[in-house]
């Protein structure tokens, strides 16, 4: 990228942002405006694609709603977007999951959550 255009757009990166990635659950906080009045209202889904890089980096979560898919794109960097929480983790291995757009019900959903185990304690060391 043209390093001028990169110094300009610096400034306007957030720097805050959660880590999070394709196959995730997340719940997106937008900010709405509706007259004078600005409110937060709460979008959440899967992450299936994440996009760009820099100031042009946008993310697509899809959910079902009322047995229809629904997907919205996101920008990254959006002063609209006040945060991203994770609801879950998941184990994927591709960089785009628009298969799940063919899937209805519980397989539109169904992606691998990554297990957590806990680190395994030292065995004691029997004395000879």
């Amino acid at each position: 990228m043209n390093p001028i255009i990169s110094q300009i757009t610096a400034s306007q990166v957030k720097k805050d942002i959660t880590p999070f990635k394709v196959g995730d659950g997340v719940r997106v906080h937008t900010k709405v405006r509706e007259g004078d009045k600005e409110r937060i209202q709460i979008y959440s889904g899967i992450v299936i694609a994440r996009k760009g890089a820099g100031i042009h980096e946008t993310f697509t979560v899809r959910r079902i709603s009322y047995g229809e898919g629904v997907e919205r794109v996101f920008p990254v960097n959006s002063p609209n977007i006040d945060k991203v929480e994770v609801e879950r983790e998941s184990e994927v291995m591709r960089s785009r999951l628009y298969y799940l757009r063919g899937r209805t019900g519980k397989a539109a959903v169904a992606v691998k959550e990554r297990e957590f185990r806990a680190t395994p304690a030292a065995a004691p060391v029997a004395a000879s």
